[in-house]
C-alpha cells in the first residue's frame, strides 16, 4: 500500500503541479485570475478522445496537435475576451468564467453529456517494490516531470523567463526598461495554458473524460495556490505535494475516502490560512503598488 501511495500520490502531485503553477504564473505576471484554467485542461482531454480514439491518430501527434490547439485557443481567448478588459479585474474573472461555461456546453452538446473512456497510450504493467504500476501511469509521470523541469528552464535560464520574473516583480520597473509588458503577458498567457493542455493529455487516459471534469481541479488549483502563496512558483509545487498527498492517503486510509479526499484537501488550506494567511511561501499582504 505504501509503494501505492507513493506512485499515486506522485502522479496526483505532478498533475495538480503543472496546473497550479500555470494559474500562478499568469497570476503573478499579469495579475489575472482565469476561472477558465482547468477548461482547457478539459478540452486538451476531449481532443485526446476525438483524435486518438475516435479518429486512430498515432498518440505522439494527438499529444503534440492537443497542446498546440488548445494553446492557441488560450491566446485567442487572451485577445479578445481578457485583453480588452484586463485592467478590471472583475470582468476579466466574469469573462473567464463565461469561457470555461461556454466550453462546458459545447462538449455537452457535441457529446451528449456522457461519460467517456480512452485506451492508454502505452500497454503492460512494471513492477516497482513488489507493486505492479500500468506503464502508462508510469508515462504520466514522466511527461509531467519533463513538463515541470522544462518551465523551470524556461523561468530562470531565459531571456523570456527574466522578463516574466521581473515584470512579476513590478510592472512600472519593467515599462522603464522598455519591456513590453501586454506582450510578456500574452506569452506567459499561452505558456499557461500550455501547462494545463499537457496536464489534460496526460491525465486523459487514467479519468473518465466529461464535461464537468474541469470543476474538481479548479478547487483543488485555488486551494493549492492560496495554500501555496498567491503568484509563488515554488509555493504552487510544495501545495500541489501536499494536497496530492493528502487526497490520496484519504482515499486509501479512510472509508468512503473518494468522497471525502476534496473535503480534506481544503480543510488542509483553511488551517493554513488562520496560522500564515499569505499561505507558505507569499508575501504579506500589501497595497498594490
Amino acid at each position: 500500500m505504501f509503494t501505492d501511495i507513493l506512485i499515486t500520490g506522485l502522479i496526483n502531485s505532478g498533475v495538480y503541479a503543472l496546473l497550479a503553477v500555470g494559474f500562478s504564473l499568469i497570476f503573478g505576471v499579469a495579475r489575472i485570475v482565469n476561472i477558465a484554467h482547468t477548461a482547457f485542461y478539459m478540452v486538451a482531454a476531449y481532443m485526446v478522445y476525438l483524435m486518438a480514439y475516435q479518429w486512430a491518430m498515432p498518440y505522439w501527434l494527438t499529444i503534440i496537435v492537443a497542446v498546440l490547439v488548445v494553446t492557441a485557443l488560450g491566446l485567442l481567448t487572451y485577445k479578445f475576451v481578457i485583453e480588452p478588459v484586463r485592467e478590471h479585474e472583475t470582468a476579466v474573472l466574469i469573462g473567464t468564467i463565461a469561457v470555461a461555461a461556454i466550453l462546458q456546453e459545447v462538449f455537452i452538446i457535441w457529446f451528449g453529456g456522457n461519460y467517456l473512456g480512452i485506451p492508454s497510450m502505452v500497454s503492460g504493467v512494471t513492477e516497482i517494490a513488489g507493486v505492479r504500476i500500468s506503464n502508462q501511469r508510469l508515462l504520466t509521470l514522466g511527461i509531467v516531470g519533463v513538463a515541470l523541469v522544462a518551465v523551470w528552464y524556461l523561468l530562470t535560464q531565459t531571456r523570456l523567463g527574466l522578463a516574466m520574473r521581473v515584470t512579476a516583480e513590478d510592472r512600472e520597473v519593467a515599462n522603464l526598461m522598455g519591456m513590453n509588458v501586454g506582450r510578456i503577458a500574452m506569452w506567459t498567457m499561452g505558456i499557461s495554458v500550455g501547462m494545463a493542455a499537457v496536464a489534460g493529455v496526460v491525465v486523459a487516459p487514467l479519468l473518465v473524460v466529461e464535461p464537468l471534469m474541469w470543476l474538481h481541479p479548479l478547487v483543488i488549483v485555488l486551494a493549492i495556490v492560496v495554500l501555496g502563496g498567491l503568484g509563488s512558483i515554488r509555493g504552487s509545487v510544495i501545495g500541489a505535494l501536499i494536497i496530492g498527498y493528502v487526497e490520496t492517503i484519504t482515499v486509501y486510509a479512510l472509508p468512503a475516502g473518494a468522497f471525502l479526499k476534496e473535503a480534506v484537501a481544503l480543510s488542509i488550506m483553511v488551517i493554513v490560512l488562520f496560522l500564515r494567511p499569505e499561505g507558505l511561501f507569499g508575501v504579506g499582504f500589501e497595497e498594490e503598488r
